[in-house]
């Protein structure tokens, strides 16, 4: 509460938090280009085998004919060309105008053996078209998407703790360079192989932005106001995901889309120069000499000068005891799990980012099974973050944390599940569960994201964002994996896919309600808040037991 204090005194609301949060949040707009990236990049386009060379003797009579792949490329059971198949021989009575064929896959057929044609209609160039990742290879395009969610699984591991150690600033700065480069150097690549691993680091920086942008802002930001930040910097991401259609539909070669998405990180990374250091972890990190000077910046650039001027190291330690005495202590990823409290919220918060990335994945990652147009399906996956974000922040401010997760999860499993029982021949009904799924994750992502940082004291707080975001990429990295179940049972990744947010949604209940309650500094602090609201909880069964009413 001391800190409250402080930060209300010195400007809590002025142009310091508008300016800050503006050059934080910026960057969350290109963050959605590159984790959604590959819906373009790796898009697969109509393909089939190539033909073979023709001889002199057929050459001219086939000349000018413009079904040629007819007499090479046998039809599947919907009639249209097989992908990964062509005849042993070419079957030139195929060509005569009035032969009618119903099967031709029982003829003598053999795999692709010069390559594939590819329609270049819509995508001049993809990795797919690239490094002819298609049939047998089919598997790399989401083994490329599981290694890009490993790289962010690794980032949310190693910068969760070196930002508790070096600072938000340091390693956001950093981290900005980081994705800068390693985006260049994907767009560059020469194989498969060397993209996976600039991928690979590109994900690496994406947790590194992630996780210290939401602190900076949560921790530079009053209580009463954190919802609405939360929810205004979510929209970034939501206008990043439209302004990516726009894009790939402008520039439809993937070395290009890939640059294009990567080089204005060098301009974020000079930005994030003038951006501030926590003033929250500069006290518990034993520099309250820095954690003044910065108070005093802000008070000025929120023309609170007389405050500022009144703010000594003396002033801030007497107001701050009880942060100052935290800061004595050294704390890592293991304190996550030391106390019985802290180990249920934890847990609890482990499976919603799971789940949560798990299904959103699965969902936002597949656009090509939902329509023809994946620029417009793109637009409307964005367009539906919205409504579902305001509603989500809504509720947030009026009806609390808990209850609003619950419902986001609980709605979008059943929206998913659904799915499974509308016949697949009804393109709008289906879309329109997957949208709302959609958006129903949305809310909770931008739900989760803002509970954790309450949740979790000052001293662990990233570690436990970076437990959160590792959760969350262990689910964006088996989201693609279970999709290729479908070839085993075509309702299995719904049905997985619907029943994880299920289950979260309801142990989502065991947590605690973190409405207008002030940031916790310290371990203990949550736990005497919980404690004191579980002995509140155990008094008020009891006044409800008849014997008790009569008592009293």
């Amino acid at each position: 509460m001391a800190f409250e204090d402080l930060l209300d005194r010195v400007g809590g609301t002025g142009r310091f938090q508008i300016i800050s949060v503006f050059l934080l949040a910026l960057p969350v707009l290109f963050i959605a280009n590159h984790n959604l990236l590959q819906n373009f990049t790796a898009a697969i386009p109509g393909h089939h085998c190539q033909l073979p060379p023709i001889d002199n003797a057929n050459s001219s009579w086939v000349a000018g004919s413009v079904k040629l792949e007819k007499a090479f490329i046998p039809l599947d059971r919907s009639y249209r060309p097989e992908r990964c198949l062509r005849y042993t021989r070419a079957q030139w009575w195929l060509l005569e105008s009035n032969v009618t064929v119903t099967n031709t896959t029982e003829m003598d057929t053999e795999s692709c053996k010069d390559g594939w044609t590819y329609d270049r209609s819509e995508f001049s160039s993809t990795i797919i078209t690239e490094w002819d990742l298609v049939c047998g290879q089919r598997a790399m395009k989401q083994m490329g998407q599981s290694i890009y969610m490993a790289g962010v699984l690794v980032g949310a591991i190693v910068f969760g703790s070196l930002s508790d150690r070096f600072g938000r600033r340091t390693i956001l700065i950093w981290s900005h360079l980081l994705l800068a480069v390693m985006g260049v150097c994907a767009a560059f690549s020469y194989n498969f192989v060397s993209y996976c691993v600039f991928r690979f680091l590109t994900g690496t920086a994406i947790s590194g932005i992630g996780l210290n942008t939401v602190c900076l802002i949560v921790e530079w930001i009053p209580t009463r106001l954190r919802a609405i930040v939360g929810t205004s910097t979510g929209y970034f991401y939501t206008f990043g995901q439209i302004f990516l259609a726009g894009l790939a539909y402008a520039i439809r070669d993937w070395r290009w889309l890939q640059l294009t998405a990567s080089l204005p990180f060098f301009i974020f990374f000079i930005c994030s120069w003038f951006l501030p250091e926590s003033a929250r972890w500069l006290i518990l990190t034993k520099k309250p000499e820095q954690a003044v000077r910065m108070l005093k910046k802000v008070a000025k650039i929120n023309r609170r000068h007389e405050e500022g001027e009144k703010l000594t190291i003396e002033v801030l330690k007497s107001n701050m005891k009880k942060e100052v005495a935290a800061s004595e202590f050294t704390y890592s990823a293991v304190d996550l799990v030391r106390t019985a409290i802290i180990r249920r919220i934890s847990f609890c918060l482990s499976l919603v980012w799971f789940s949560t990335s798990f299904s959103y994945y699965g969902l936002a990652m597949d656009l090509q099974s939902f329509g023809d147009n994946i620029y417009l399906i793109q637009v409307i996956f964005g367009a539906v973050d919205i409504p579902a974000k305001l509603i989500c922040a809504t509720a947030m401010c009026y009806i609390g944390r808990r209850i609003t997760l619950n419902a986001s999860l609980i709605l979008a499993s059943l929206a998913i599940l659904a799915n499974i029982f509308v016949p697949k021949d009804m393109h709008i009904l289906r879309t329109s569960l997957a949208v709302f799924g959609k958006g129903c994750l949305a809310s909770s992502f931008n739900c989760v994201f803002l509970y954790t940082t309450e949740l979790y004291p000052t001293v662990i707080r990233q570690s436990g964002l970076g437990l959160g975001q590792t959760m969350a990429r262990v689910g964006g990295i088996v989201a693609p994996i279970v999709k290729m179940t479908s070839e085993y049972m075509s309702s299995l990744p719904p049905i997985i896919y619907g029943g994880a947010p299920l289950v979260s949604g309801i142990i989502a209940c065991f947590l605690p309600e973190t409405k207008d309650q002030p940031l916790p500094e310290t371990i203990e602090e949550v736990e005497e808040r919980l404690n004191k609201l579980k002995n509140t909880e155990e008094m008020q069964e009891k006044l409800d037991i008849p014997m008790f009413k009569n008592a009293c």
